[in-house]
């Protein structure tokens, strides 16, 4: 979905006002794959969120890695904010093929965003 914003600004040059335009993307879930997946042995955790963001978590480092994802049918693109790419499959409802790993969906708390 794509949320337009318009904002009205008044112009230093004359008393007309001028329009702006300002665009956000709203990213909804339009997947089924939101929420918790991780490594049978627990090492790697994503949480894609429902924003089109993710957050992966790395042995005790919670939020080690964050970034945006978009899904296309089964497929999955993620784009790390440090500039890392991956890609993967969700070959069934609760297993994902990602970055050379699998991952299962998991019924758990969400992981907690650390302070900034």
């Amino acid at each position: 979905m794509r949320v337009i914003v318009l904002v009205a600004a008044t112009s230093l040059i004359g008393s007309l006002g001028t329009l702006a335009r300002a665009e956000t993307v709203v990213a909804t879930t339009a997947h089924p794959y939101a929420g918790l997946w991780i490594t049978d042995d627990a090492r790697v955790r994503h949480e894609l969120l429902p924003s089109g963001r993710y957050i992966e978590a790395r042995g005790t480092r919670e939020g080690a890695y964050r970034g945006r994802y978009e899904v296309s049918g089964t497929r999955i693109e993620c784009w790390d904010d440090t500039g890392f790419t991956a890609d993967g499959v969700f070959v069934d409802a609760n297993t994902l093929h990602h970055g050379g790993m699998v991952l299962r969906r998991r019924e758990q708390a969400p992981l907690a965003l650390p302070a900034r």
